[in-house]
């Protein structure tokens, strides 16, 4: 990397950062879509409220390169905090340079700091670069599929 990343959790003034991001991330998913509106709404929810989870952003020269969110849930399995990682998305001009891996490799890091004893990802089913990035790090497929109802249609 040629210029210093610096990883940390995200504030309420990434927001905007942050939804362009997340912009990149759902339209080229086949899922979802985005909504600049509704995006604002969940990523301010997640910021000022440690117990929901946390959002882990990657800055260079203090501008937001990257994003990775945790939430959390209790697992009733192993009776102890579990983590959910979602909407990991890089920008296009840093990618391939170790931003994801970096980001990653912190919000682990922040899981094992918070309690979490399990994360649990999502990946496209197609998306076989992201499913060898993250088996890199030592993520495992698992014999559960996801299953989805939506609730607001």
């Amino acid at each position: 990397m040629d210029k210093a990343i610096q990883i940390t959790p995200a504030d309420t003034s990434d927001i905007p950062a942050l939804c362009e991001l997340l912009h990149l991330l759902f339209a080229q998913e086949a899922d979802f879509a985005p909504n600049r509106e509704a995006q604002s709404r969940g990523l301010a929810r997640i910021i000022i409220s440690p117990d929901v989870g946390l959002i882990v952003v990657a800055r260079q020269d203090n501008h937001v390169v990257g994003m990775v969110s945790l939430l959390y849930t209790i697992s009733t399995v192993l009776g102890d905090r579990v983590a959910l990682l979602e909407d990991m998305v890089v920008s296009p001009h840093v990618r391939g340079v170790g931003v994801g891996s970096l980001l990653l490799e912190q919000a682990i890091q922040f899981a094992r700091l918070n309690g979490c004893k399990r994360i649990t990802l999502l990946t496209d089913r197609v998306n076989a670069a992201a499913h060898r990035f993250y088996q890199r790090h030592g993520f495992r497929f698992s014999d559960m599929i996801p299953l989805r109802l939506i609730l607001n249609e």
